[in-house]
C-alpha cells in the first residue's frame, strides 16, 4: 500500500472534516455536532463510529487504494450512525437495525453497504442486453461505412428500446454511480460537452463532484454519472471510447497538416466532441420507430437525493478557429465500435457490511 508523509495525512483529515461539514449541511440540515476524525490502519474495517469517544474513523487504506467518491461513501454511513446516536438516541437495537435503516433511507444513504466499489451481481436480463449491444458496436468496425453506422444506429435503438420498456416494468429499478475519468483541476469544453453527449443519449444524470487526491494533496473534479446498471456500462464505455478517439484524431490531424504544437489542441477536441453530439442529435430526431424517452423520473430522484444542492455554472467555449471547424467535422465521423475494458476502480457500488 501506498504511504503518504505526515503534512499530506494532515491534510487529508483536513479534507475529511470539510467533507464533514459539507455532508452535515446537504444530507443532516446541520444536525450533528463536529467529532473528532481519525485515520486507522484497518483495512477490513472501512469506517466506524465510536459513541463513547465521540471518533468518526475511516481506513487509511481505503482512502490511499480507492476513489475519493467511495471516502464520502463511507464517511456518509457512519455520518448516519452519529445521527442514529446522538440525535436520536436509539441504543437499544443492532447497528443497522431499524432505526438506522430509517435514517438511511431519509437521507438517501446506502444503509446495506460499507462503502468500496463492487460489481452488481448478474443479471439475466441485464447482461442479454449488454452482449447484444457489444456485439452491433462490433459490427460497427466495419470497413463498410454504411453497415457500420447502421450498426451503430441500431444498438442506439436497443438501449432506447431497453430503457423505455423498462420504465414499464413492476418494481423498483436499481439506480448507482461512477465516477468516470480521471480527477483533474479544470474541466475543458471538450469535457463537459462529453458530459452533455451522456447525458442526452446514454440515459445516465452526470454531475461534476469535488474530489480530494490525497497523494498529492490537491483538490479536484470528477465527472460522475447516474444510472440503472446496464446504462453505466454503456455510458462508462462510451466515455472512455470517445475521449480515447478524440485523441487518437488530434494526432492524425497534427501528422495532415504538420502540426507541431499541441496549441490548438483543446479546440480542436472540442469541436470533435460538438461533431459527435450533433450527429447523435440528426440521428435521435430522424429515428422513424416511435420511441420517445421522456426520462426517468425515479433516477430524477435518486440523482436529486446524492445531490441535493445542485448549482449550474456557465463557462465560456474554446475559440471557433479552423482547429475547431476540423475536429467538429472529424467528429461526425466517429462511428462507436466495440466496448474496450474499464477499470471497475471508481464504480459507486457498495460492499455488503
Amino acid at each position: 500500500m501506498k504511504e503518504i508523509s505526515i503534512e499530506l495525512e494532515r491534510m487529508l483529515v483536513r479534507e475529511l472534516v470539510y467533507e464533514w461539514r459539507r455532508v452535515n449541511v446537504a444530507h443532516f440540515k446541520e444536525a450533528l455536532r463536529a467529532p473528532a476524525i481519525a485515520l486507522t490502519i484497518s483495512e477490513k474495517q472501512l469506517g466506524r463510529w465510536h459513541g463513547a469517544t465521540r471518533t468518526l474513523e475511516i481506513s487509511r487504506p481505503l482512502v490511499l487504494v480507492h476513489s475519493w467518491g467511495a471516502v464520502v461513501e463511507v464517511l456518509k454511513h457512519e455520518m448516519a450512525h452519529q445521527y442514529v446516536d446522538e440525535v436520536l438516541k436509539v441504543n437499544d437495537e443492532t447497528a443497522h437495525g431499524r432505526a438506522f435503516r430509517d435514517v438511511c433511507e431519509r437521507f438517501r444513504i446506502d444503509a446495506a453497504a460499507s462503502g468500496v466499489p463492487k460489481d452488481e451481481p448478474p443479471n439475466d436480463e441485464r447482461a442479454r442486453v449488454i452482449e447484444r449491444v457489444a456485439r452491433l458496436l462490433a459490427l460497427a468496425e466495419s470497413p463498410n461505412a454504411h453497415e457500420a453506422e447502421a450498426a451503430m444506429a441500431a444498438a442506439q435503438r436497443l438501449m432506447l428500446k431497453y430503457n423505455v420498456e423498462q420504465m414499464n416494468v413492476v418494481g423498483a429499478r436499481r439506480y448507482g454511480f461512477r465516477h468516470v475519468g480521471e480527477p483533474s483541476s479544470r474541466a475543458f469544453e471538450s469535457d463537459r460537452l462529453l458530459a452533455q453527449i451522456l447525458a442526452k443519449h446514454f440515459f445516465v444524470e452526470v454531475i461534476w463532484v469535488p474530489v480530494y487526491r490525497p497523494l498529492d494533496g490537491k483538490r479536484g473534479s470528477v465527472l460522475e454519472i447516474c444510472g440503472t446498471p446496464e446504462n453505466l456500462e454503456m455510458a462508462e464505455f462510451a466515455h472512455a471510447f470517445l475521449r480515447h478517439t478524440a485523441s487518437e484524431l488530434w494526432l492524425a490531424h497534427k501528422e495532415k497538416t504538420g502540426e507541431r504544437s499541441n496549441r490548438e489542441r483543446r479546440t480542436f477536441l472540442a469541436g470533435v466532441m460538438t461533431g459527435f453530439l450533433d450527429k447523435l442529435d440528426a440521428q435521435t430526431r430522424n429515428k422513424s420507430d416511435g420511441l420517445v424517452w421522456i426520462g426517468d423520473g425515479d433516477l430524477a430522484r435518486f440523482y436529486r437525493g446524492r445531490h441535493p444542492h445542485v448549482r449550474n455554472v456557465r463557462y465560456g467555449g474554446q475559440r471557433r478557429t479552423p482547429a475547431f471547424a476540423s475536429g467538429k467535422e472529424a467528429g461526425k465521423s466517429i462511428v462507436m465500435s466495440k466496448p474496450m475494458k474499464t477499470s471497475a476502480r471508481d464504480r459507486g457500488r457498495l460492499l455488503p457490511p
